[in-house]
């Protein structure tokens, strides 16, 4: 009964990080804010994401901290009160500062509160399918920008100033529903049973892995390899995403506006299909798989679009962006599984957390991306430090492979 009513917590998951990434289509809610405020440039506006980026990882690490010691529903609910919060001072804000305070900090906080307690309580219920697992639930969280974006494009209207009901609305329906799932959002108890393929699949997928608290995985030369892995590859995803819209529009010239928008939507629609798809090979063919199909899709994503702008070839930029979209997802059910199945689930909340301030250097990854092209004036650069990256991510994830084979001829010993 209770294998198959794990899935249920699976779900109430799925929707929770559908609300709690929200926060991600940024791009889309803040549109109508630069027409109310024409003189806010887009730096100043950009500053907000990063604001969000960093308390997302602030309130990721402050929920694996207090892991244990305070209910998962808790943070939940706590996350619901700070989005109502958060979204109803940016819907009154007349300020910079207040869309900082607003939706920078307390959303991000929030957003990183209700990410941590998903991740290490769901993933609990699947010791078993730990890449599986963490893919559906990072799918939510990946589509999330997606489908809040279109919603919010759809249900607000042009005026200049109506986008404050359409947050204001969005906050309450977030808290509401939060703090409702929050009912449902349970850990397994000590009668749980572990299916009896879990212990064999781990060992499959990682010989060495070990139960490290985060001082010890902190030690780790796999860990630091890992998270190079990791801001490299984030980076290569950040930097395509944020010239995407410039990348379609450069060569095609005469397709619709609408048109591009759905095209650039393709990005999130492949990442979120392939958390699941990559998340699932994590189970079955292990980390190092996973991690090298990560680099050469980044490879050829880079590749095809190098080709699309030299042709001229729209069809070409979709299918640069599809690639680069799974290429991307695959990166984000990796951080799970990879702390889980290297380092255990005791310590997974805060190990968790520590693997995601990846996601603050990597942001910049758009930042270098957007210099590289105004010094050439040209996305070839896009595509070439998209290569670049890669490449050393496949040198980075063999010397993880290296790591591994030393810890197994010492534990042999």
């Amino acid at each position: 009964m209770k294998q198959n009513k794990r899935w249920f917590y699976a779900i109430v998951g799925v929707v929770i990080l559908l609300l709690a990434g929200m926060v991600y289509a940024w791009s889309v809610l803040s549109s109508p804010m630069a027409q109310e405020f024409p003189e806010w440039s887009k730096a100043q506006l950009s500053l907000t994401f990063t604001i969000v980026m960093t308390m997302f990882c602030i309130g990721c690490t402050v929920a694996g901290f207090l892991a244990g010691k305070v209910s998962t529903k808790v943070y939940v609910w706590v996350a619901a009160v700070l989005f109502l919060a958060g979204f109803w001072i940016t819907s009154h804000m007349e300020s910079l500062a207040a869309l900082y305070i607003g939706f920078g900090i307390i959303c991000g906080f929030a957003s990183g509160l209700s990410y941590n307690a998903v991740m290490s309580t769901v993933g609990k219920w699947f010791p078993d399918k730990q890449g599986l697992i963490s893919g559906v639930l990072l799918m939510g969280f990946g589509l999330s920008s997606f489908i809040i974006g279109k919603v919010f494009q759809a249900c607000t209207p042009e005026t200049i100033g109506a986008w404050r009901s359409s947050f204001m609305v969005l906050g309450v329906i977030t808290a509401a529903i939060l703090a409702v799932a929050g009912f449902f959002l349970k850990k397994p108890g000590e009668d749980y049973h572990v299916p009896a393929s879990a212990k064999k699949k781990a060992q499959y997928i990682n010989p060495v892995a070990i139960e490290a608290a985060t001082g010890e995985m902190l030690k780790k030369p796999a860990f630091w390899m890992y998270y190079l892995w990791a801001i490299l590859l984030s980076a290569a995803g950040l930097a395509l995403t944020s010239q995407a819209s410039g990348i379609a529009r450069e060569v095609g010239t005469g397709v619709a506006a609408g048109t591009i928008a759905t095209v650039v939507g393709l990005i999130s629609i492949a990442n979120g299909v392939s958390r699941v798809i990559l998340g699932g090979l994590f189970d079955k063919l292990g980390r190092s798989a996973v991690m090298q199909i990560v680099n050469v899709l980044f490879i050829i994503t880079g590749v095809v679009l190098m080709i699309a702008i030299k042709t001229g070839s729209f069809t070409m930029i979709i299918a640069g962006f599809v690639l680069g979209g799974m290429a991307y997802g695959g990166v984000t059910p990796t951080n799970s599984a990879f702390v889980s199945s290297y380092y255990g689930m005791k310590h997974y909340p805060l190990n968790f957390s520590i693997i995601n301030t990846n996601l603050i250097i990597a942001s910049f990854g758009s930042t270098v991306a957007g210099a590289l092209y105004d010094a050439s004036q040209s996305y070839m650069s896009t595509y070439l430090m998209i290569v670049g990256l890669a490449v050393v991510g496949i040198a980075v994830s063999l010397g993880i492979n290296f790591c591994d084979r030393c810890t197994l001829r010492r534990m042999q010993k």
